[in-house]
């Protein structure tokens, strides 16, 4: 009996996942719940950021940072010297991370291939310390998104 309970618990919140409501299951009519969409540019934007911000932290090395070593927030992902060097020689380091903000000097092609596969402008595998993402391709996109709204030039 526990096992069964346990099972349906595990049904209805994979229903619920799905959008679908529990009394739809209970008349075995279920249909999804459409969602109206917000904005698509809008919630690229905001997807972005987030994932820019929340996630992938881009700003720990694409922004400058003071003598203290705190981030200077005027120069929000302006680019900045890498402040942390490999433990051992490596040829393939980056000591310098590239300007985001306003995403010039890049295509969109290419933050799909930096993001989904890991694949600089230069068709190269990306350098260290930059880390190799496989992400969706809707991601990769509303990042993007989010760089190209943001000002290119220090404030």
């Amino acid at each position: 009996m526990k096992t069964i309970g346990i099972v349906s618990g595990a049904v209805l919140f994979a229903v619920a996942g799905l959008g679908i409501s529990a009394s739809a299951v209970k008349q075995g009519v279920a249909k999804p719940v459409v969602q109206k969409a917000a904005s698509h540019q809008t919630g690229d934007v905001a997807r972005g950021k987030y994932l820019v911000e929340e996630v992938a932290m881009c700003g720990e090395c694409h922004t400058p940072r003071d003598a203290q070593g705190n981030l200077i927030e005027a120069r929000d992902l302006q680019g900045a010297p890498t402040w942390i060097a490999p433990v051992h020689p490596d040829s393939n380091w980056a000591w310098n991370a590239p300007t985001l903000a306003g995403f010039a000097g890049y295509s969109d092609a290419d933050a799909v291939n930096i993001l989904e596969k890991g694949i600089g402008a230069n068709g190269q595998p990306i350098q260290r310390p930059m880390h190799i993402y496989h992400m969706s391709h809707e991601d990769a996109l509303a990042i993007v998104a989010y760089l190209k709204s943001l000002p290119s030039l220090p404030q």
